[in-house]
């Protein structure tokens, strides 16, 4: 409990920092808006001229590109600490972090909220909602709880990859750019469900890096490809991936020797 209230209070500092100068943060939140416009743009000029792609219509579509948004940019506003973690590393910071009276991972996760990707969130809601009554899904209560659960579980394995990229650090000291293609990355090829690329990189984001999970496998299910409920259940499968995420955070700290700095 105490735990989450210092998380709430160091939310409320960075929110209130950055209400201070409120035409950067609109500038920013505008900005984040048209980069990921740009992507929206592709899926529409591409339906323009093709009417499905492998086998998905163009709302289909961007009910996969919707939840690979908003789940990405959901676990860049509350995890981007863990994106920046190379810098705390160089600086020295996680020093004095390692002697504090709280979880290293608090006081990492804490370090950084990205309030400005509100606007993606806000752009992939908004698509969305318009996705809803065309992607010839018939809504069920059953069906909206696995759209929540493909959010939910996206967000967390999106925060997982963020770990996964922090620790990689502790033996690099700088930050390797090969995580971003899990993650930048995933925000840009997840726009299409993932059969599109092919069964390799298919097997690969289900079994590896499970995107595929609460992406392609449970939209396959929404939209009447399959009656078998082990595809609705995918996304759930994919928060297995805490576990190697945690594992190797720990055997970094673990390995930890402080730079000097």
């Amino acid at each position: 409990m105490d735990s989450l209230k210092l998380y709430f209070h160091y939310l409320s500092l960075h929110l209130r920092e950055r209400m201070e100068y409120k035409k950067s943060l609109l500038l920013g939140l505008f900005g984040q808006f048209i980069v990921s416009f740009s992507l929206f743009l592709s899926i529409y000029f591409l339906f323009r001229r093709f009417h499905a792609v492998a086998g998905f219509t163009f709302s289909q579509v961007l009910l996969s590109f919707s939840v690979v948004m908003m789940a990405f940019s959901l676990s860049e506003i509350f995890f981007r600490g863990f994106d920046l973690f190379p810098q705390m590393l160089g600086n020295g910071e996680f020093d004095r972090v390692l002697v504090r009276p709280r979880s290293p991972v608090l006081l990492v996760v804490c370090s950084k909220f990205q309030l400005d990707r509100l606007s993606r969130v806000l752009q992939g809601a908004v698509t969305l909602i318009y996705a809803l009554p065309r992607c010839g899904v018939d809504w069920t209560p059953e069906k909206a709880a696995v759209l929540g659960l493909m959010l939910l579980c996206g967000t967390v394995v999106f925060c997982c990859l963020f770990v996964c990229g922090a620790a990689a650090a502790f033996f690099t000291i700088e930050g390797i750019e090969f995580i971003n293609i899990f993650t930048d990355g995933a925000r840009e090829f997840g726009a299409y469900p993932m059969a599109v690329y092919g069964k390799a990189v298919l097997t690969f984001t289900t079994f590896v890096i499970p995107i595929a999970c609460f992406q392609y496998w449970p939209v396959v299910w929404l939209t009447g490809g399959t009656d078998d409920l082990l595809y609705a259940l995918c996304p759930l499968f994919s928060l297995l991936f805490i576990f190697p995420a945690l594992l190797l955070w720990k055997w970094g700290v673990r390995k930890y020797q402080s730079t000097g700095s």
